[in-house]
């Protein structure tokens, strides 16, 4: 059986171009009827690229291959940068299938898909069932941003004492605050702007910092770890005094750009970069049911899920404008 559908792809001089699809349903293959999808800063990456965009998506299952068994028809799913995973390599069976050796990826493989779009063939094996009573446009911005913070909250020993900051409070940075706080954690969160502040505590941050400071060096009490959710453009030195001896620094904001690392100062305070990638499906699985437990939910703005849609939307994310992740909806489903 085979499916078309439209598609919104880039193109080498940065336009949104729409195209259309077609494939052909595997044995375990499912078509999603796409409803909503988040607009992550990756995407920018790839804007110039001649490929289908978008990797937080969530949609309904409108058929199923003849070996699927994992979902059903009319179950909403999320399905977001990992495409598909082979389940026997080492990574795959140690529960590290985002690092499956012969994983399937946005970006790298399948170009013809993306979750801007009316529907798409997906694995089986790679989508996640959204809890029941929870709004799929929260949901989207949880497949990749959600998905970032919650692998580095709860993958590496995090103690609920522990100190715990957020540098940026944007569409990263506002998700680690409140899933930082629900899980227990003492919050300390950094920014730039004063006008920030209100928000971060309202969050469920315990402190606010600005940061960089105007004054120069900030004397605050050291954090165990620290998420970097703002600018890629990071000056590392300056984080020394912010990270406790033996601390950790998570680097999940995105720059393909080399970062100079003050290497001495770090070895000399024991403070380590601990490397992030999405995280594993029983991870992710975890966090969709962790948010709609306690009721945490992404601050969004909604545009149409269409060309114009997508260009608007991406056109206030590079100004600043999104508070505090796009998610674009159809809005005749």
């Amino acid at each position: 059986m085979e499916f078309k559908f439209k598609v919104l792809c880039g193109s080498p001089d940065g336009k949104i171009v729409e195209k259309l699809t077609t494939r052909r349903l595997g044995d375990n293959d499912i078509f999603i009827e796409t409803t909503h999808s988040g607009l992550c800063g990756t995407d920018e990456h790839f804007l110039h690229s001649d490929q289908a965009l978008g990797h937080e998506g969530v949609g309904v299952v409108k058929h199923i291959g003849s070996s699927v068994t994992s979902v059903k028809v009319g179950d909403r799913v999320g399905f977001g940068f990992i495409r598909r995973m082979c389940g026997r390599c080492d990574n795959c069976i140690s529960g590290c299938d985002n690092h499956c050796r012969e994983k399937r990826a946005y970006g790298q493989h399948d170009f013809d898909v993306g979750s801007f779009s009316h529907g798409t063939i997906w694995n089986a094996d790679a989508v996640y069932p959204i809890p029941d009573g929870y709004d799929s446009a929260h949901a989207a911005p949880l497949i990749c941003a959600g998905a970032s913070v919650w692998a580095c909250l709860t993958n590496n020993g995090i103690r609920p004492s522990d100190r715990v900051g957020v540098v940026g409070i944007g569409g990263l940075g506002h998700l680690a605050i409140k899933l930082a706080a629900a899980l227990g954690y003492n919050v300390v969160a950094f920014s730039g702007s004063e006008r920030k502040q209100e928000e971060a505590l309202d969050f469920g941050a315990s402190e606010f910092h600005r940061f960089p400071s105007t004054q120069g060096c900030i004397r605050i009490k050291p954090v165990k770890h620290l998420l970097l959710c703002g600018s890629s453009d990071v000056d590392y030195a300056s984080l020394l005094d912010l990270v406790d001896t033996n601390g950790a620094i998570y680097h999940i904001s995105v720059t393909l750009e080399p970062t100079p690392i003050p290497l001495v100062p770090f070895g000399q305070k024991g403070i380590r970069i601990q490397g992030c990638f999405i995280t594993s499906r029983r991870n992710l699985q975890e966090l969709l049911e962790f948010a709609a437990r306690h009721d945490i939910k992404p601050t969004i703005m909604t545009f149409p899920l269409t060309k114009d849609g997508l260009e608007e939307a991406f056109e206030k994310l590079r100004a600043g404008g999104v508070r505090y992740r796009a998610v674009l909806e159809h809005q005749d489903l």
